[in-house]
């Protein structure tokens, strides 16, 4: 059965959504739409490429999934399909595809106007192509009728962790609406250390230890744990880790054995 994913940074007080599923369902009556967000945030590329990286590999093989944060909406950055070995990746070429896209088998540029809404808005491509390319992709179409097949697209990479004499030093790549700090430590890189007595840096605060859960700690404490992504994520144990600390994206994060 077709399925069609959607991840935007529209939220979900203004009506952009509903179009979107409005098309879709005008273009592909019965196939199933799943929102995974809406609830990116504004213009954060790199937000929207880590949820959409993490989010794919729980649906099925051969789900459409249409990611739209797009700041460059209307200009000349190109439109893509990406097919990969499970799935088929919608949106904008501007690296937010980039992350859950490694090993793509085919990139397509979505020039074809037979596939979008006319006429085209140069603020809404969720509307006018993303939208109604995925429900194409849904019925049948393949991606190479949608357009030319192009060597490359945009990538983003995640920041790089540097090894020094005071050990890892990483950052705060990501936060949810709970406030809790996700970085770029994945849990092989804390492999070096104990987790009973690694020292973890953050924000002028420190941690002792990576904890099993959120409930290590007592209410209102700072917590570090490793994720459902694998990574190292500051926490506060009910409280937002991102407030108490006043910590936010891009913020270093030092990782080493404590004296």
């Amino acid at each position: 059965m077709a399925l069609i994913t959607l991840t935007t940074d529209f939220g979900t007080a203004d009506p952009w959504v509903g179009i979107m599923k409005g098309v879709i369902a005008d273009r592909a009556p019965g196939v199933a739409v799943i929102d995974v967000t809406h609830g990116i945030p504004p213009q954060d590329v790199l937000a929207g490429a880590l949820v959409l990286r993490h989010a794919v590999p729980y649906f099925p093989p051969g789900t459409v999934h249409v990611a739209v944060v797009d700041p460059g909406v209307g200009t000349s950055r190109r439109a893509l399909c990406v097919v990969t070995e499970r799935e088929l990746l919608v949106g904008p070429d501007n690296g937010l595809l980039s992350l859950a896209a490694a090993g793509a088998r085919r990139i397509v540029e979505l020039t074809d106007k037979r596939f979008f809404l006319s006429p085209r808005s140069t603020t809404f491509h969720g509307r006018d192509v993303f939208a109604p390319v995925a429900a194409a992709l849904a019925t049948g179409t393949v991606p190479g009728a949608l357009g030319p097949a192009v060597s490359d697209m945009e990538r983003l990479d995640i920041p790089l962790v540097a090894a020094g004499p005071e050990g890892l030093r990483g950052q705060v790549i990501y936060v949810d609406r709970f406030g809790n700090l996700t970085t770029n430590l994945a849990e092989e890189a804390l492999a070096a250390f104990s987790r009973s007595d690694v020292s973890i840096s953050i924000a002028g605060a420190r941690l002792c230890g990576v904890a099993v859960s959120y409930g290590a700690v007592a209410r209102g404490r700072a917590v570090a744990v490793v994720n459902s992504w694998g990574l190292l994520e500051i926490a506060v144990r009910d409280g937002s880790a991102s407030a108490v600390l006043g910590a936010r994206v891009g913020d270093p994060v030092t990782v080493g054995q404590s004296a």
